[in-house]
Order: C-alpha cells, then sequence, then structure tokens
C-alpha cells in the first residue's frame, strides 16, 4: 500500500479520533507520514516524535499485525522524541 494511501486512512481516523503533538513514521527511502494539526500528510516537516519503520512493519502496525512495544523491542520500531506522543498513537489506533 503506498504511503500517501495509508496517510490517507490516518486523515479518515483523525477526523473523529483527536491527537495531540505531532509524529513522523520514517519508512525510509519509501517516504514519511507526518500527523500533525489533526491530519496526516505525506510532506516531512520537523515533529515532536519520530517513529523509523519499515513500510510493511507500519502496515503491520496500523492493522493490528504489530504490537507496538514488541515492535520496539524486536528492532522493527524504533522510538526517537517525546515518547508521550508516541503513547498517544496508541489511542489512534485503538
Amino acid at each position: 500500500m503506498p504511503l500517501d494511501a495509508i496517510a490517507a486512512d490516518i486523515a479518515r481516523t483523525l477526523e473523529t479520533r483527536p491527537f495531540t503533538g505531532s509524529l513522523k513514521f520514517d519508512c525510509g527511502a519509501a517516504g514519511v507520514i507526518v500527523l500533525a494539526d489533526g491530519t496526516a500528510t505525506t510532506a516531512d516537516r520537523a515533529t515532536d516524535c519520530t517513529l523509523k519503520i519499515s513500510e510493511d512493519n507500519l502496515v503491520k502496525l496500523l492493522t493490528g499485525k504489530l504490537n507496538p512495544m514488541v515492535g520496539v523491542m524486536t528492532g522493527k520500531l524504533k522510538v526517537s522524541g517525546d515518547l508521550t506522543v508516541a503513547m498517544g498513537l496508541a489511542k489512534l489506533l485503538g
């Protein structure tokens, strides 16, 4: 699934579920998805928190097939910046 399609799905979720702060999914060469200001976009910018993750693992994370804590412990997901923003992602995904 291309990142712009994933961003569009997240943007629809953000219409009904609030998210505080700004967060970036950094998928390396595939690009980024930035959650900020109530929407999701593939335009890169500075954020409060960055999650480095492969595109495949991002899809698994968003569909509930990859537990965030397991992802961090197994190295599939690397978190930098404000961890409280990353924790807010659980509410968004739940």
